[in-house]
């Protein structure tokens, strides 16, 4: 096969993902490696250090909206009332909250651990794809998928050169984990000096049951357990008995005592609080109310629901739409404004009238149609979007946004992709960047003014679903060009 490696080389590289974790559980409770490129990414070094300085004043503005009471109150109605889940969120926000008139201000400290997707596109430039404040998982993944690139060049330097895309480029430093952790521990500690206590800070992850994504969540608990933090992992089921309330706010989990960080890894769709053993007359009622149990105490938390709603498509929307200068009311300047807007795709709200634009003038080809949904599977593309525009009942086009599609550069050389231990060569690979942040009380969180890592996931272009899990996607990593 041209372009191919020898077998006891990707044998090799299987095995060390494998041990160093970067893999998924199997039903079996076997392990196999996630899918990954054998060599990094070019990228010009203006364009990373140009996101890597816009990226702690995103997280200031996400931060500072979702603590913007009203702003969330008044602008989600019509998102409540066309997408169920939603509706259930702001429910809870409300209960949490109450209304202007009535405020009620839980307890809760926000932790805002997020992740926001940029692809860079070809004419554009560099563009948000999306904000991920709950469940912003793979920061482990990432900062390892740099080791492995590196173990790539070290043991197998033909290898590398074979495939790198620039010799000279110079690897990105990549601290994903270790900052992560850093923020977690730093929100921990503070909450746990709060109560005038000591021994180790409990950090308790709320997961799915029975998730497959589970060793890029014990590399977070192994880093943080070097911090002093011990970590619990629990679903909802299992916290909704398992919490209660201690003197001055503390949370209490049952045979472990006070919690100072509660993080979300579940809680982004309806089946995170589904108990069909509880037979509720609402569904998901009972579980969905643990999360506000937790907000109304003083614990570290992500995501809170204000963090959930403002990281939605349709604040997206709306800060796409808005002047720079009403960026302001959130504590930005009209510089950091500028910045922020610099790097928003163009968005249009689905209504009557873009309906009518798009299907009589709109480049098909160039818009992508998303819901409010998180992770793959979310998105129309093309001549599938005029389908679906006739199966949306009018009264749900609040949960629906077009959107610029991005069109990134494609990888200059072949790319091979490792995927259960078989190599493929990709002609058209292109690349999806997160950059990772960290705040905590408002503030930046780790040692670089709040960014955290990134983590790169890659795909063939002619591929629509590039996620790791159930796309085509594979894990990458990234070399600075010009720098």
């Amino acid at each position: 096969m041209k372009n191919s490696v020898p077998n006891h080389v990707i044998q090799d590289l299987a095995e060390w993902a494998i041990m160093h974790g970067v893999a998924f559980r199997q039903a079996d409770n076997t392990a196999r490696h996630c899918p990954f490129s054998i060599a990094p990414i070019a990228i010009e070094a203006s364009v990373f250090n140009y996101l890597k300085k816009v990226i702690p004043i995103v997280s200031k503005l996400i931060n500072n909206l979702s603590e913007d009471h009203d702003f969330l109150q008044s602008s989600l109605i019509n998102l409540a009332e066309a997408e169920p889940f939603f509706a259930r969120l702001l429910s809870l926000y409300q209960q949490g909250h109450g209304t202007a008139e009535n405020r009620k201000f839980p307890k809760r400290q926000p932790l805002l651990l997020m992740r926001t997707d940029f692809m860079d596109d070809r004419v554009h430039g560099a563009k948000v794809i999306e904000f991920n404040g709950i469940a912003a998982g793979m920061a482990p993944f990432g900062q390892r998928a740099s080791e492995l690139h590196a173990y790539v060049k070290n043991q197998w330097p033909d290898t590398y050169s074979q495939f790198t895309e620039s010799d000279g480029g110079k690897p990105v430093n990549n601290l994903g984990l270790e900052q992560m952790a850093l923020g977690i521990s730093r929100a921990a500690k503070d909450i746990k000096a709060h109560f005038n206590e000591s021994g180790a800070a409990l950090f308790v992850m709320v997961v799915q049951e029975n998730e497959d994504n589970v060793y890029d969540q014990h590399l977070l608990e192994l880093e943080l357990k070097k911090l002093g933090v011990k970590t619990v992992r629990r679903t909802f089921e299992q916290l909704n008995s398992e919490l209660s309330s201690g003197e001055n706010g503390r949370l209490i989990l049952k045979e472990h005592g006070g919690v100072d960080v509660v993080y979300l890894r579940a809680g982004y769709q309806f089946e995170d609080y589904c108990a069909p053993e509880l037979d509720e007359d609402i569904c998901c009622h009972t579980l969905s109310q643990v999360r506000l149990f937790i907000e109304q105490h003083y614990v570290a938390m992500n995501a809170t629901i204000s963090q959930q709603l403002a990281t939605s498509k349709s604040v997206q929307l709306l800060l796409t739409q808005m002047p720079e200068v009403e960026y302001q009311r959130w504590g930005l300047t009209l510089t950091e404004a500028k910045l922020v807007k610099s790097v928003l795709a163009d968005m249009k709200p689905l209504n009557k009238e873009t309906i009518a634009w798009f299907n009589s003038q709109a480049t098909k080809s160039d818009w992508v149609l998303k819901n409010q949904g998180e992770g793959g599977g979310h998105c129309i593309f093309g001549d599938d979007i005029t389908q679906k525009l006739l199966e949306i009942p009018e009264q749900d086009h609040s949960a629906w946004a077009f959107m610029k599609r991005l069109f990134p550069h494609e990888r200059e050389k072949v790319a091979l992709a490792i995927r259960n231990t078989e190599q493929t060569s990709i002609n058209d690979l292109v690349s999806e960047i997160g950059l990772f942040s960290v705040f905590y009380k408002g503030q930046p969180a780790t040692d670089f003014e709040g960014y955290a890592g990134y983590l790169i996931r890659s795909k063939p272009a002619s591929e629509n679903e590039g996620g790791i899990h159930s796309g085509m996607g594979i894990l990458d990593s990234l070399v600075l060009m010009n720098d």
